[in-house]
């Protein structure tokens, strides 16, 4: 699934290429990709209107129009949405796998692509932007996210550290990727409680979210299968992960320890118990 630096690539292939477009048509090709309103209002709502912009919250798209209207793009598991001026020729290639088009001024076109057909498309009024934007937590790349924001938000916390971090309503746009590196990078095992972890590995793991989510946005993105950017190339920072998606058994890169795969949160983990061992931290946080 595209995560913080995925989605954050895509707004910035995207932002300038859309910015001061009109909406003059869409194409639905699969209903259950436009989450709401009904085909015939989304329609209504959007064509004629003019894109200013291009936001994102958390693992959400937001193309911007006037008055803090938005059209949302949850890309899920394999969406991608791909800009296109003139030659679609490399679009209908891929024809099986369009779900919606929006047709642009110029003769421009931004498709959405998804193998799986989990992505989905919504029209925001301005107050439902307005509660999107209240309903997750801090963005971990903004300056307001600091190691003692992170401390505070963990402390008295008895829930897993890894499935906290993937809640969106803790700290948005985080998924399986970033959080398994950046636990790995600050020492810390997933099964761990969020209130057994010391200060010194609370600023270990914001450094590690902060400095890993910033060079993956730099690389443009981790593709491991379907993500591309805006504009259809694949992103470079698969090549430095660390230990995400590592086979069993496979050395630790940092100490050789054959690396161990377990399930948490129902989501897949790879650990090192060497580098990450589970074992009670210094202070118990109440």
């Amino acid at each position: 699934m595209p995560e913080l630096p995925e989605v954050e690539t895509v707004r910035r292939t995207l932002a300038p290429l859309l910015r001061g477009k009109r909406i003059e048509a869409f194409q639905l090709d699969w209903p259950r990709t436009l989450a709401r309103p009904s085909l015939a209002e989304f329609e209504r709502s959007i064509i004629g209107r003019e894109i200013s912009g291009v936001d994102r919250r958390a693992k959400l798209l937001l193309i911007e129009l006037a008055e803090g209207a938005a059209i949302s793009v949850h890309l899920r598991m394999t969406g991608e949405l791909l800009y296109s001026e003139g030659d679609l020729a490399a679009a209908v290639e891929r024809s099986a796998y369009l779900r919606a088009r929006f047709g642009l001024s110029g003769g421009a076109a931004l498709l959405f692509f998804d193998v799986r057909k989990f992505g989905r498309i919504a029209y925001l009024t301005p107050g439902e932007r307005a509660e999107l934007e209240r309903a997750y937590g801090p963005e971990p790349l903004a300056e307001d996210f600091t190691v003692d924001r992170l401390t505070r938000m963990l402390s008295g916390r008895r829930r897993q550290i890894k499935p906290l971090l993937l809640d969106q309503q803790v700290i948005a746009g985080l998924g399986n990727i970033y959080a398994d590196e950046a636990l790995f990078q600050a020492g810390i095992h997933p099964l761990h409680s969020a209130h057994e972890i010391d200060d010194a590995r609370i600023a270990a793991l914001h450094a590690a979210i902060r400095g890993i989510l910033q060079t993956a946005v730099e690389l443009r993105g981790t593709t491991l299968r379907d993500y591309r950017t805006g504009t259809g190339e694949s992103g470079q920072n698969q090549r430095r992960l660390q230990v995400y998606g590592a086979p069993k058994g496979s050395p630790c890169p940092r100490c050789g320890t054959p690396l161990e795969r377990l399930v948490v949160g129902q989501r897949g983990s790879t650990v090192c118990p060497h580098c990450q061992p589970l074992v009670m931290l210094d202070r118990p946080r109440q």
